[in-house]
């Protein structure tokens, strides 16, 4: 059974773009090794910048397998070279009861 993840990400200093465009490949890239479902990545932009994804992981098991998986592990580099993970309730529009973001896909 899949499962729905939500992650958020904080871009560093000037990598906006760079950041964009990372995220705009990440659930492809998840998709063509098998650890991503099919269903399209929802992309979106806080009022702060912060990017938010929602996919769907295939599995529990493929969750597992990413952390070991050298594509996964080289493109979470690029992740950590130009953004900062952050939790979901940092973000202010998570604090209101129906949160609206930009869309960016």
């Amino acid at each position: 059974m899949g499962q729905f993840v939500i992650v958020t990400f904080k871009p560093k200093a000037g990598k906006e773009e760079v950041l964009k465009k990372i995220v705009l490949d990440h659930v492809p890239t998840l998709q063509g090794i098998g650890l991503a479902t099919s269903r399209p990545a929802y992309i979106m932009k806080s009022k702060n910048g912060t990017i938010v994804e929602v996919f769907e992981w295939v599995s529990a098991e493929a969750i597992a397998e990413a952390h070991g998986h050298p594509v996964v592990l080289e493109m979470w580099k690029k992740f950590e070279a130009v953004c900062e993970y952050k939790p979901l309730n940092e973000i202010d529009e998570c604090k209101e009861m129906f949160p609206g973001f930009e869309p960016l896909n």
